[in-house]
């Protein structure tokens, strides 16, 4: 991407987990711009009590912190107005995908960075790739970890520059045998959880994915840049046509499982280049109960942070509207989750499946899995 006119530089420095040296690539690289010159501060470091990184920040000026009392506990967060008033060419900020305490002006990191990009102020900063939100759900079935902290992949894909730290498993868990990652006290732990070696090796695979997407999203988008491109970068992005007009369509229900379809749906709709629509279908004239409601509200919330549509039509036959719809949005590709098994008489007639395909000619109909069920 090419900053806006007037809009700081966003890099992102991005890790399949702790200790693959993010922070420490992100200050060496803040040293290096200062050596050239530039005005270069930390706004803020996480450097988890390992001395290297600590070390690493040494001579670089550092922005105070600002200081929050929750409760009977006093926290340190980023300090937005301190970072604008110094007003420097460059700011170092730790860990985007952290959320802010409360009472704080803005709920997320990100969007804190976002208001100093928005000043002109360039911006480095770190993030591990199990924190984005459309992954939450494949993470969950990786390592058996839910992530409660999030941001939406929309910051990730609209950063001027993605820098992969990548690090093997193996070479990981070594530093973590060190003491480098952790204190002695939670290596033992951290070997039994997180930090299996076949849960590395699957994150790993994961960032380095998400990376190579990133960069195929900004081929696909005129006059994006894509940093080192060389001529056959060029020629890729010339030689025979590329597919236009894609659109994805995902049917959602109220209820948690949902969000699993709306995710990996987002997740499909970006390696298109498509947007994605989300179609919820409910009996007309019957309210939503309090759950479904809830889980309605929730699916909001994730339509809003991804960047899709949500369309609610009342309906008494869920394949006629989607017809309808698909028709109106210009649908390419349906996308809904694993259809309950039919009982009693329904088992005589088409399936709601059967029912799609005949019904969306031209359109390919794709089940999403639910691997948590393997």
């Amino acid at each position: 991407m090419v900053a806006a006119p007037g809009r700081g530089r966003h890099k992102v420095f991005l890790g399949m987990a702790a200790g693959v040296g993010k922070t420490y690539r992100m200050l060496q690289e803040g040293h290096a711009e200062a050596e050239a010159g530039r005005d270069v501060v930390i706004g803020y470091l996480e450097p988890h009590d390992r001395p290297a990184t600590s070390a690493q920040a040494a001579g670089l000026e550092v922005v105070p912190r600002r200081r929050v009392v929750h409760g009977a506990i006093e926290l340190q967060e980023l300090d937005v107005d301190a970072v604008l008033a110094r007003a420097p060419e460059l700011c170092l900020i730790d860990e985007l995908a952290h959320t802010n305490a409360a009472g704080s002006e803005r709920p997320k990191r990100h969007e804190d960075v976002a208001v100093v990009l928005s000043a002109g102020i360039d911006v480095f900063s770190t993030v591990n790739v199990q924190h984005l939100e459309s992954l939450n759900d494949q993470i969950a079935d990786l390592t058996a970890t839910r992530v409660r902290e999030t941001f939406p992949d929309a910051v990730l894909r609209d950063a001027d520059e993605v820098v992969l730290v990548d690090l093997t498993p193996e070479a990981l868990i070594a530093r973590l045998r060190r003491g480098e990652v952790y204190p002695a006290e939670r290596i033992e732990a951290a070997l039994r959880g997180f930090f299996k070696i076949e849960q590395l090796a699957s994150l790993r695979e994961v960032a380095l994915r998400q990376a190579a997407e990133v960069v195929e999203a900004r081929r696909r988008v005129p006059g994006a840049a894509v940093p080192d491109a060389r001529r056959e970068d060029r020629i890729a992005r010339t030689a025979g046509p590329q597919s236009v007009g894609e659109r994805c369509l995902a049917l959602v229900q109220p209820h948690l499982g949902a969000q699993r379809v709306v995710r990996r749906a987002w997740r499909s709709a970006r390696r298109l280049g498509a947007e994605l629509d989300l179609l919820y279908v409910p009996a007309p004239g019957r309210p939503p109960t309090p759950a479904e409601q809830e889980a309605l509200d929730a699916l909001r919330r994730l339509a809003s942070v991804l960047g899709a549509h949500l369309l609610v039509e009342p309906g008494d036959d869920l394949v006629a509207v989607c017809r309808r719809v698909a028709d109106e949005r210009g649908t390419t590709y349906l996308l809904l989750g694993v259809p309950d098994p039919p009982r009693g008489l329904r088992r005589l007639r088409p399936s709601l499946l059967d029912r799609l395909v005949v019904a969306l000619p031209g359109i390919d109909v794709r089940v999403v899995a639910d691997r948590a069920r393997r």
